[in-house]
């Protein structure tokens, strides 16, 4: 029976009773999903799913449902959901100018709105990304996703500007992106970029700041590029 969080034991996935039954689902088909366990474009079954959580089939298409919301699940009329196809490379070199275009210039102004209310909103955004909290690799690397999106999309908000939060947020970089490469080196190597932003904003320093993403989302392309390979 279905309880809380997703272990991998390599056979079926149990999950343990946290919050609410949606909430966990949720949890564990976006870890698979991250992880590629659940490889881009591959089909996704809800029986499938139902018996492998022994779960009904409600908590199964809501989790399904917020997913395709976030872009990593695609509904197909008459035929069922399938995981999102992995991007392209033209896409991929879209997606980091747009970021490049828009990210920098909102750390500036997020550096020049910065209060150390806010401050410590994204201090603790960064600390849980860098905690490894002894789960398995896979659910690191889920988590650190998840917590990176957070991270930037508090960034882009305190700059006081939606439609550049809008913009980014419809196009669920964040998760596209990671689902290139699972590796936890990927978000190791960006701890310490993370931190030199945070270091920008602790000095309400704009300049700092929007040379400190910039160089970051460089880096992450930059290490990203190998997927293509």
């Amino acid at each position: 029976m279905i309880s809380g969080r997703a272990t991998d034991s390599g056979g079926s996935t149990q999950i343990q009773r946290a919050n609410s039954l949606a909430e966990d689902v949720y949890e564990a088909i976006f870890n698979q999903l991250m992880a590629l366990k659940i490889a881009p474009d591959a089909r996704i079954t809800v029986d499938t799913l139902v018996k492998e959580f022994n779960v009904s089939h409600t908590p199964i298409r809501e989790a399904l449902g917020r997913l395709e919301g976030e872009g990593l699940v695609v509904k197909q009329h008459l035929v069922g959901y399938r995981a999102a196809p992995q991007i392209t490379r033209r896409r991929f070199d879209e997606l980091y100018e747009l970021r490049l275009l828009l990210e920098p210039h909102a750390a500036a102004r997020a550096a020049i709105n910065m209060d150390d209310e806010k401050l410590s909103v994204l201090h603790e955004a960064a600390g849980v990304m860098a905690a490894k909290d002894g789960r398995d690799e896979r659910r690191n690397y889920s988590a650190f996703a998840r917590q990176d999106a957070v991270f930037h999309d508090c960034i882009i908000a305190f700059s006081g500007n939606e439609l550049i939060r809008e913009t980014l947020a419809h196009q669920h970089t964040h998760f596209h992106i990671f689902r290139l490469m699972f590796h936890w080196r990927v978000t190791e190597e960006a701890l310490d970029e993370h931190q030199a932003l945070l270091d920008a904003f602790a000095a309400r320093d704009g300049n700092a700041a929007e040379a400190a993403m910039r160089t970051h989302i460089e880096h992450s392309r930059d290490r990203l590029l190998p997927a293509f390979e």
